[in-house]
C-alpha cells in the first residue's frame, strides 16, 4: 500500500459520516472533512506529518504576511510535492518505505527475531503492555495496512523508552536499551488550534519561517527526504533530529514489517535530546534548587486540562520568554475566539498509562495577562474547595472514630477521598465556561464596590460550592444520630474560612 493512494487517515466527513482517506484526499478534499477520527496520541502524530508535508511543498511560508495567504496554495503544492515523493510513502516493497529501515537484521536472540505489530497500538495486550479488554494477547494475529500504517507513524512519535529487541543496522549491533520517543517525554500536552475543516485546521497550525527561527531551530529537510541509510550517516542524522521539519516524523525505533501484518523486525533508532522545544508544546517554568528553569508542561490522567487553560494561553512573538503556549498561537487572530484542542499520551517509564484530551474555546481575555492571572486564581479557588472537601470528610469519619488518617484505615479512606473528588472535578467541569465568563467581565469580582475580588460572588465560585456540598453528602451518610452529628462536624469544614484563591496547591485526585 502506498500511504498517498492507500486509504488509512480515519476522519468524519462535513455531514457525519466516518471514513479513512488517503494522504492525498487530505489535501484534495480537506475542505470537505470536519476532523480527525482518531485517538489523541494518533491525532497529534497525523498532525505533525500533514504540517510537515505542507510545510516541505510551501518550502516555507517565509514570514507572516506569506503564512496568512497562503491557504488556498496548500492543497496544489501539497497535492504536487506528494507526487514528486511518492515512492517513499510505501507501506511494503524493496525500495524505500515509509519510516521502516531496510537494512537491518535480526539480533543475537532468537526472540529477537520477530515482533507482533500488536505493539505499535498501545490498547493491544502485547509484552509488558497488559489492557483489560483485549484477551487475544496471546493468539497470532493479523493486521491490514491501513492499521500498520497509522500504528507505524504513532509508534514513531510516542514509543516510550525501555527494554527494546536488539537488532543489527548494517554493521552496527543496536543495543536492547531505548530512549523515549520526541512526543512522549514527560507526558507533554500538544496543542492545536482547531478551523471549522482539516485543511484551515492545517493553516492554522503551520508555522512561518520567520518563526521558527525566532524559536532558535533550524529549518530542515522532512525525514524521507534525507532519510538515514546507515548509523554512520551524521548529517541525515542531524537533520532528523535537531530540525523542525525533520522532527516533526520521527525514527525513533528501527522498523521492518513483514508484508504479512503478522510481524516486524524491531530496534532502537535515533535518539532525539529531551531538551527540544516542541512548537505544539507548552513551556512552564519551575523553580528548583534556586534556579528557575523552563519544562514541558506535561499532562496528567489525575488533572483535567482546562486546569491548565491559562499556561496554554500564553502567547508570545519573541524569543525573550520561552515559557509560553503552542507557538502557533503567535502567529493566529488573538482578537477573536480561539478552539484549542490539547492532548498527551502519558507513560511511566516504559509503561504505557492513560491518553487525555480536550477541547477549550479561549476568549480573547485569556491571551492577556489579566484573563491568564484571573483564570489561574480561580481554578486555585476550585482547588480549594476540594481540599476543603477533603478535609471535611477526614473530620466526618474522626468523629464516627473511623480515623480515615490512621495507618489501617488509610486505603478505604483514600478510596473514599478518591470518590467524592472525582464527582467533584466531574461536576465542577461542567461550569468551566463560568470561569471563562469572568475573564472576560472580571467586574464579576467585585459586587458592591468590593476593591479585593470575592469568588464567592461569582457564578463559578457559586457552582464550587454547591458541587462541593454535593460531593460531602454522597460521601458522609446521615442515616443515624451518629452519622448525622458526624455530618455536622465535617461540614464545619467548609465555612471555618474562605477558601485562599492564591493558594497553589495541586489537588492529588481528579
Amino acid at each position: 500500500m502506498n500511504l498517498t493512494t492507500g486509504r488509512w487517515i480515519p476522519v468524519i466527513w462535513a455531514d457525519g459520516r466516518c471514513d479513512k482517506i488517503s494522504l492525498l484526499d487530505v489535501f484534495a478534499q480537506g475542505n470537505q472533512i470536519t476532523d480527525l477520527a482518531v485517538r489523541p496520541h494518533e491525532r497529534i502524530s497525523l498532525m505533525r506529518l500533514l504540517i510537515c508535508i505542507t510545510q516541505a511543498a510551501l518550502d516555507g511560508p517565509e514570514d507572516y504576511d506569506a503564512w496568512k495567504s497562503c491557504l488556498p496554495k496548500i492543497a496544489p503544492a501539497a497535492i504536487a510535492y506528494l507526487d514528486i515523493w511518492k515512492d517513499h510513502f510505501e507501506l511494503f516493497g524493496d525500495g524505500p518505505r515509509f519510516l521502516q529501515t531496510l537494512e537491518i537484521t535480526s539480533g543475537k536472540k532468537s526472540e529477537d527475531k520477530v515482533n507482533s505489530p500488536s505493539k505499535l497500538d498501545m490498547a493491544l495486550a502485547t509484552g509488558n503492555n497488559t489492557t483489560i479488554f483485549d484477551n487475544e494477547g496471546s493468539v497470532e494475529r493479523v493486521f491490514d495496512p491501513p492499521f500498520l500504517a497509522l500504528g507505524l507513524l504513532t509508534y514513531q512519535c510516542f514509543s516510550p523508552g525501555g527494554l527494546i529487541g536488539s537488532v543489527k543496522w548494517r554493521n552496527d549491533e543496536r543495543g536492547s536499551s531505548s530512549k523515549n520517543a520526541p512526543c512522549i517525554t514527560k507526558g507533554m500536552l500538544h496543542s492545536y488550534i482547531r478551523r471549522g475543516d482539516l485543511l484551515s485546521t492545517i493553516h492554522a497550525n503551520i508555522l512561518s519561517r520567520e518563526v521558527i527561527e525566532i524559536v532558535g531551530h533550524k529549518w530542515g529537510r522532512p525525514l524521507w527526504e534525507a532519510m538515514p541509510n546507515a548509523p554512520n550517516e551524521s548529517d541525515q542524522i542531524e537533520n532528523a533530529t535537531r530540525t523542525y521539519l525533520g522532527r516533526l516524523v520521527a525514527l525513533s525505533r528501527l522498523i521492518l514489517l513483514d508484508r504479512s501484518g503478522q510481524g516486524m523486525l524491531l530496534g532502537t533508532g535515533l535518539e532525539y535530546e529531551t531538551e527540544w522545544r516542541e512548537v505544539a508544546g507548552t513551556t512552564t517554568t519551575r523553580h528548583r534548587e534556586g534556579k528557575e528553569e523552563v519544562i514541558p508542561l506535561g499532562g496528567s490522567p489525575d488533572k483535567a486540562i482546562w486546569r491548565m487553560a491559562h499556561s496554554l494561553a500564553v502567547a508570545r512573538k519573541t524569543s525573550s520568554n520561552m515559557a509560553h503556549g503552542p507557538v502557533a498561537l503567535a502567529q493566529a487572530d488573538l482578537e477573536r475566539p480561539v478552539e484549542l484542542w490539547s492532548g498527551a499520551l502519558i507513560a511511566d517509564k516504559s509503561k504505557l498509562i492513560d491518553t487525555i484530551e480536550s477541547v477549550l474555546t479561549l476568549p480573547p481575555a485569556m491571551f492577556a495577562d489579566q484573563g491568564q492571572a484571573i483564570y489561574r486564581d480561580g481554578v486555585a479557588f476550585s482547588e480549594a474547595w476540594e481540599r476543603k472537601l477533603s478535609r471535611g470528610i477526614a473530620i466526618y469519619h474522626r468523629h464516627l472514630k473511623d480515623d480515615l488518617e490512621r495507618k489501617e484505615s488509610r486505603k478505604r479512606g483514600n478510596l473514599v477521598k478518591q470518590k467524592a473528588s472525582t464527582h467533584f472535578w466531574t461536576s465542577v467541569e461542567q461550569c468551566v465556561p463560568d470561569l471563562l465568563a469572568v475573564t472576560v467581565a472580571p467586574q464579576e469580582l467585585y459586587p458592591a464596590g468590593a476593591t479585593e475580588p470575592v469568588w464567592p460572588a461569582t457564578r463559578w465560585g457559586q457552582a464550587l460550592a454547591s458541587h462541593a456540598r454535593e460531593a460531602y453528602d454522597l460521601a458522609c451518610p446521615r442515616e443515624t444520630p451518629r452519622q448525622i452529628q458526624a455530618y455536622v462536624e465535617g461540614l464545619k469544614a467548609f465555612y471555618e474560612s474562605r477558601p485562599d484563591p492564591s493558594s497553589t496547591q495541586e489537588s492529588s485526585h481528579e
